[in-house]
């Protein structure tokens, strides 16, 4: 068993991910990536289960195959779902108590890059122990001399399994009709493409799918959940032109989405935990009366569940936080009916309870215009406007180098002179993306302050942190304004 004192080279936040082409996401690479991990699991059962689904990049059937071939020769039998959601794989490993799920997806990432992430026999992330054992083999070459015809593994094809997905997420809302509800379906060129039009369908809306043309490189493009997070507009013509009661859009693997709303605002995580705490614990069905979200949400959420007497909770960035903050709260508890909730502003909602244990954008996606027919607001705009978010902006900025930031000696002295520089300032967050190379910069601040005046502060510090990490001038860096949607522009 590897030293706990050990560091993962591989694994990071969020699975293994890179550039496609370039180490490690290679397919000799990864073909000892599925040795290991079949071999790992092969300790605990003979001929391991491993589910695996991916998104629509043309280069996941490149790694897909890799990866496939190296769990074959580790003796494990792979059922191969083709295109489905991240939260389709999760379903289907504990449909078919398989003892893993792999899904080759980069979510909402460009299309050049992907990745590679793994869930356990609970549909859970793999622990670190576990990360752990699987790299302690990659550097070992396969050798499979002495090995004889009944040790390999087979190949199952699972494509057709697909409907049992599709068909658990319209069984779940036997008494719910959408007709009358015409709605927008943004699906990313990803894997939401086939599942969000069938399922909203079969539930009575009428749909308008949009960008649900894979191609294999058109994934995320001008499209997807972060591109309506930057241009909140863009949907909000076609729900314009279609007269649909509001725009529906997922990431590239549909474990995130968010809204757009009759007035062409943004409906975003934040508004989703608000109005889906209310729904769940008007029905008493929200475990521990508790909502778990993480350091970036918006002030206002704070506030509007004290008001309501809901608890809140508090984690450090990642879904793998909340997760486990909900994991424990189930296991502490008589589950019942009940669901866990928690999720992040980037529209990741976990409705957590003994079948689901991830973000999963369509069901999510189900339940909110459950609860916005059930408030008896007229419009999804109304019900949404009554959180009343704070002044607040996200910078993301491409860096060269992840150097130690308390290290940047002009990078701190800056972060501290913002605080001087605006007394509303009520937080301040600056890291490195887990899973880019990028710095992500957070400020909120009460009504003193404009988003305006807070995106001028974040320019300026994250273009500090480039000088700092070598980066080229010029290179990505945007603000997003989290209060209403949309791009700030540089002033001046």
């Amino acid at each position: 068993m590897p030293s706990k004192e050990l560091k993962r080279k591989y694994f990071g936040t969020d699975g293994v991910r890179g550039h496609v082409g370039r180490h490690p996401l290679v397919p000799e690479f990864v073909s000892r990536l599925g040795y290991a991990a079949g071999a790992v699991l092969s300790r605990r059962a003979s001929h391991p289960t491993f589910v695996i689904g991916r998104d629509t990049r043309q280069s996941g059937e490149m790694l897909q195959s890799a990866l496939t071939t190296g769990l074959l020769a580790s003796g494990a039998t792979v059922v191969d779902l083709g295109v489905i959601t991240t939260p389709g794989v999760a379903f289907m490993v504990r449909k078919m108590s398989a003892e893993a799920g792999i899904v080759i997806s980069a979510s909402h990432n460009p299309v050049n890059e992907n990745g590679i992430k793994f869930f356990d026999e609970k549909a859970l992330k793999l622990s670190e122990s576990v990360e752990l054992e699987i790299e302690s083999l990659l550097n070992d070459p396969i050798d499979l001399s002495s090995a004889q015809a009944h040790q390999f593994g087979r190949r199952i094809d699972g494509a057709d399994m697909r409907e049992l997905y599709a068909d658990h997420l319209v069984d779940e809302h036997q008494d719910l009709t959408l007709r009358g509800i015409k709605l927008v379906l943004d699906c990313a060129n990803g894997a939401a493409s086939w599942y969000a039009p069938e399922v909203f369908s079969r539930l009575g809306a009428e749909v308008v799918a949009v960008h649900a043309s894979p191609t294999g490189t058109n994934i995320n493009v001008e499209s997807g959940s972060e591109h309506v997070r930057e241009y909140p507009e863009d949907l909000y013509a076609l729900v314009q032109k279609y007269r649909a009661n509001f725009g529906v859009v997922f990431d590239g693997d549909a474990d995130r989405v968010i809204f757009v709303d009759e007035a062409g605002s943004l409906v975003d995580g934040d508004h989703m935990l608000a109005i889906l705490g209310d729904y769940f614990h008007a029905q008493g069905r929200l475990l521990g009366k508790t909502v778990v979200s993480t350091s970036m949400r918006n002030g206002a959420l704070v506030n509007y569940f004290a008001d309501r007497v809901i608890n809140f909770i508090e984690t450090p960035v990642g879904d793998k936080f909340i997760m486990a903050e909900l994991r424990e709260m189930i296991l502490q508890a008589n589950q019942g009916d009940l669901i866990g909730l928690g999720g992040e502003q980037s529209g990741h909602i976990i409705l957590m309870d003994e079948t689901h244990t991830t973000g999963d954008g369509l069901r999510s996606a189900i339940y909110l215009i459950r609860a916005y027919l059930a408030s008896g607001r007229e419009t999804l705009a109304e019900l949404a406007e009554s959180i009343h978010k704070y002044p607040q902006v996200i910078a993301s900025a491409y860096v060269a180098e992840k150097r130690d930031l308390e290290q940047l000696e002009y990078v701190m002295a800056l972060r501290d002179a913002i605080r001087d520089d605006l007394p509303g300032l009520t937080r301040l967050s600056l890291r490195y993306s887990g899973t880019e190379p990028k710095v992500r910069l957070m400020l909120e601040a009460d009504n003193r302050h404009s988003v305006i005046d807070l995106a001028d502060k974040a320019f300026a510090l994250c273009e500090a942190v480039q000088a700092a990490t070598d980066t080229p001038p010029g290179s990505h860096l945007e603000v997003l304004n989290v209060t209403q949607g949309g791009l700030v522009p540089r002033s001046g």
